[in-house]
């Protein structure tokens, strides 16, 4: 090398422009990388995501049909206070129709109410104050009416009247 006219330049592996080419191939293959592993991530996050909503909307569903069943028998309850309720109103103005329906001779000493009986007990001052002024009501509600006369020390008269529906009305009246 004695006849050159520059000083030799030592030569490298890895020259300045390959360098570039590689650092920019590291930077792009870091960024593919990076970007495949944060989409990784990000679908595993909606996999459990969706995962945890399936479990929530059952939980909600059976919450759902829990409530719709307490509401049914919320309902059915109410009905049957309803009717309850309906029974008793039906109840106490039969009550009062029934002792309005007694006179003032005629004095009861007990009375048994029962769906398709009424049994009365009292004292009358004779059986024709009976006969007309409270057996005469109560053969017009009654199908069958049965009195009984037992005469007490002061001469007024103690009864037992039972008096019956028969079971044909009581079905008209139940449906």
């Amino acid at each position: 090398m004695k006849h050159s006219f520059i000083t030799p330049r030592t030569k490298r592996l890895i020259s300045g422009e390959l360098r570039l080419v590689l650092f920019f191939f590291t930077v792009t293959i870091a960024m593919v990388v990076g970007t495949y592993i944060f989409l990784g991530y990000k679908t595993y996050d909606f996999a459990h995501e969706r995962t945890m909503i399936a479990q929530k909307e059952k939980g909600l569903n059976r919450s759902i049909s829990q409530m719709e069943e307490q509401i049914k028998t919320i309902e059915a309850e109410a009905k049957i206070a309803e009717q309850v309720t309906t029974d008793n109103t039906v109840m106490k103005e039969s009550i009062r129709n029934l002792f309005d329906l007694v006179p003032e001779d005629i004095t009861l000493s007990r009375a048994e109410l029962e769906s398709r009986s009424l049994i009365l007990y009292g004292t009358t001052p004779n059986k024709d104050t009976y006969e007309y002024m409270l057996h005469a009501p109560l053969r017009s509600i009654f199908h069958r009416t049965y009195t009984s006369f037992y005469p007490i020390e002061n001469g007024w008269y103690r009864f037992v009247s039972t008096n019956y529906l028969d079971d044909e009305t009581v079905e008209e009246v139940e449906e």
